[in-house]
């Protein structure tokens, strides 16, 4: 009998630490952080700006890639009367590696980064929304694509 009552109390131990420890390690990585802002250049045009803090030792992909490699940074907009975009969105130079896991050169930023878009205002307001995609990795792994929507109001 005595026996017994030590192997459920070593059981409930064990599952009681399976419960504590699960939250852990469930806990989903979110390596960059997104910022929106915007400057007015004129009155019917501006650049809207995502910046990305990443964290230490993670990198965030460029809007450039070559085939074959991670997933690029990309942004979608909505269509909206309020706004129409300008050209393509910007970055900086980014860092070019070749990266062994994906047999190619790839271009990414560390610590952080700011895209823009220029704008053209069709008033004197508008709502830029769209939905951004991007893909991190570290030196052991890379992260499935996220998709991150963004409302950015431009006065």
């Amino acid at each position: 009998m005595k026996k017994k009552v030590q192997v459920l109390i070593s059981t409930i131990a064990v599952i009681t630490a399976l419960i504590i420890v699960s939250p852990v390690q469930a806990q989903i990585l979110h390596p960059v952080k997104w910022s929106y802002g915007f400057k007015k250049l004129s009155a019917t045009e501006a650049v809207v700006m995502f910046k990305a803090n990443i964290d230490p030792g993670w990198h965030l992909y460029s809007t450039v890639q070559p085939d074959g490699g991670p997933v690029k940074t990309s942004f979608i907009f909505l269509p909206s009367v309020a706004y129409n975009i300008i050209g393509a969105v910007s970055e900086p130079q980014a860092v070019t590696k070749f990266e062994k896991s994906f047999g190619i050169n790839v271009l990414y930023f560390e610590n952080e980064v700011i895209f823009r878009q220029t704008v053209k205002l069709n008033g004197a307001t508008a709502l830029i929304k769209g939905t951004l995609r991007f893909m991190v990795c570290n030196d052991k792994q890379c992260l499935p694509p996220e998709n991150v929507s963004f409302s950015v109001p431009v006065k």
